[in-house]
């Protein structure tokens, strides 16, 4: 889970619905259910996500999948939230599309339409993707799987356990796919080394975002891959060539979204 910065707001619509919000859990869903704005909504918050998941950092259209407005506290519970910009983000699967599809091939749901999430959520407990520290709760290993990072409190933790389970982050679907990610970004390395050619290049082609849109086989959604680091490195970063590549291509999307540029000559000519 990568913390989204919100630069917009939603548009006219959404204001509008705002400044009158609904009182009650039926009026959330029957105002939010007749919203005529939807598809703009999504669209800007997929602009300001790099079209990643905000739980996941799945990129759905790449994976033949649609994506959803996401209530981070649900709308039952918090119904004068439901039209608030800052309360909505773009969450993988499509809701008329994707979940009979999933359900008919026997695919457990994640993400915003996850069992856990449709219902009462404890928000002191829940991780969001607001949080500025949202990325240091969790760790992904070589083998596709989500953790809480080693170093965590234990009150951190439990939040960190809380979040994977109600958003059922380790599903078969997302575990298989970070594997493959993995494997891919394996082979790439195994080949540049082999070829000479450029590890930066293969960084700035293949792990960074350009133009807000990431990479189609090896896009920003493998930033899980970016956070093993200290204790939590040793399963999810088998090669440390492969975790100082990851971790100066972090450093290299941070310059990226703050306008910066940042270099790492002397850890990339270690690599080499």
């Amino acid at each position: 889970m990568r913390t989204i910065t919100q630069a917009g707001n939603g548009g006219f619509q959404l204001n509008r619905s705002h400044a009158n919000p609904p009182l009650t859990s039926d009026q959330a869903t029957s105002r939010w259910r007749g919203f005529v704005d939807k598809s703009g909504v999504l669209e800007r918050l997929l602009e300001e996500q790099f079209r990643l998941c905000c739980y996941s950092e799945l990129r759905a259209d790449r994976e033949g999948l649609g994506y959803h407005i996401e209530h981070i506290e649900n709308k039952h519970q918090n119904p004068a939230l439901t039209f608030d910009f800052k309360n909505l983000a773009a969450s993988a699967l499509a809701s008329a599309e994707d979940l009979p599809a999933f359900k008919a091939q026997g695919l457990a749901v994640f993400g915003g339409h996850a069992s856990g999430k449709q219902q009462s959520v404890d928000m002191a407990r829940f991780v969001s993707c607001y949080q500025p520290d949202c990325r240091e709760y969790f760790a992904f290993l070589s083998d596709g799987r989500i953790v809480p990072r080693t170093a965590l409190s234990p009150q951190d933790r439990d939040k960190a356990e809380y979040t994977i389970g109600l958003l059922n982050l380790d599903s078969p679907y997302l575990i298989t796919r970070r594997r493959q990610w993995w494997t891919e970004l394996e082979d790439l390395y195994d080949e540049h080394q082999r070829k000479g050619w450029s590890l930066e290049h293969l960084i700035a082609i293949d792990l960074v975002p350009r133009a807000r849109r990431p990479h189609p086989i090896l896009q920003p959604d493998t930033a899980f891959l970016w956070r093993g680091r200290g204790a939590d490195a040793t399963d999810a970063c088998p090669r440390s060539a492969i975790r100082t590549m990851l971790r100066i291509a972090q450093d290299q999307e941070t310059g990226y979204m703050d306008g910066t540029s940042r270099r790492h000559d002397s850890e990339l000519l270690s690599l080499r």
